[in-house]
């Protein structure tokens, strides 16, 4: 056997900490579960100058959410003020055209480069499913997730506005969409068509493809999941990612068929509304990006996600930024949302039509 570098025999002779490592040490369950000291946790080396501007309006951002506990249409108010705020900003350093479209009875927002739809992209379109608890997001959060892509990727964006709780329940989402879907279908062959969506939208576009593959209509060439997939909240980013936002902790797995008004009623072991409950289901998926950062509390999940995904054979393309938080590339101007963007559109760039 080969000796190690001396660099790294030298590291792994390193104790682990060096200062009341016996005092610090985590207390330990039977069951796997740690009690953890009380300790700092310095901002990612890793993350750009930037994001830690942002990540400190986030925390304050956070602080001054009203929840539901204000009522729905202050929710909605709060959040779209920060969106289109972002709108704004997008459309400076992204030019798009921007129009309202309904399609099969659904409104729509459509973005497309201000210089023109690429020629490989003419016959191609995208899908954009906005994010927002499945509760708010219409029109200005999906302007934020759609201006970005269709300009780097010089391709149209359909941002559909999709019904969401309390006023409605599952599958009211998936029907506005496969509706939509159904209907480009006229224009577009299946091959052609991305959708991909980030947070409640990561999960609702896991949840038309499956819609999709129950009603046997041909499915999109491929698709992204960001921020949320196929799989339920949980794992250790459920526990850990709260305490690194600057969020309450100790909550753990979120079930969205408990938590979530749309999904009143549903089942958490429905395929349609959790896809990774059938892995028969998930054999059919198209190739799929998965995209997260490791202050995201569905991190787990999007992982758990990509896991299922490729040991049902499925394609799929990973990324992770570390010390990114929940959808952190809604906010134009960070090299990270940058580099996610062109993630984006290679990726679909090289699977549509494909």
């Amino acid at each position: 056997m080969r000796a190690l570098p001396l660099f790294l025999a030298g590291l792994m002779s390193l104790p682990l900490v060096s200062y009341g490592a016996e005092a610090r040490r985590p207390a330990s369950s039977a069951d796997g579960s740690m009690q953890l000291p009380a300790f700092t946790v310095p901002y990612s080396m890793y993350a750009s100058p930037e994001s830690l501007l942002r990540f400190r309006q986030v925390l304050i951002e956070g602080k001054q959410s009203p929840g539901l506990a204000g009522g729905i249409e202050a929710a909605r108010s709060f959040y779209d003020k920060i969106n289109a705020d972002r709108v704004e900003r997008m459309k400076k350093l992204y030019p798009v055209k921007l129009s309202t479209q309904t399609i099969a009875g659904v409104s729509a927002d459509v973005a497309e480069p201000t210089g023109g739809i690429s020629p490989a992209n003419r016959n191609r379109v995208l899908i954009n499913l906005h994010g927002g608890g499945f509760l708010w997001g219409a029109h200005s959060g999906a302007l934020v997730e759609a201006i970005p892509v269709a300009a780097a990727g010089k391709i149209k964006v359909i941002g559909v506005d999709y019904r969401q709780g309390p006023e409605h329940v599952f599958p009211a989402a998936s029907d506005d969409v496969a509706a939509v879907y159904r209907e480009l279908l006229k224009t577009y062959p299946a091959a052609n068509i991305g959708i991909y969506g980030c947070s409640a939208g990561g999960m609702l576009t896991g949840e038309v493809v499956a819609r999709l593959i129950k009603d046997g209509v041909d499915l999109p060439g491929a698709i992204g999941t960001f921020c949320g997939s196929i799989a339920p909240l949980g794992g250790d980013s459920s526990y850990v990612s709260p305490a690194l936002s600057g969020d309450p902790v100790g909550n753990g797995p979120i079930s969205i068929t408990e938590r979530l008004p749309y999904f009143k009623g549903a089942s958490a072991n429905d395929p349609l509304v959790i896809p990774a409950n059938s892995a028969a289901m998930l054999k059919k998926f198209p190739p799929t990006l998965l995209i997260t950062g490791t202050r995201d509390f569905a991190m787990s999940s999007v992982l758990q996600s990509q896991r299922l995904l490729t040991n049902a054979g499925v394609e799929t393309d990973l990324h992770v930024w570390d010390g990114m938080w929940h959808s952190f590339f809604s906010d134009p101007e960070l090299p990270e949302s940058k580099e996610a963007y062109a993630v984006m559109a290679k990726f679909f760039d090289e699977h549509l039509g494909k």
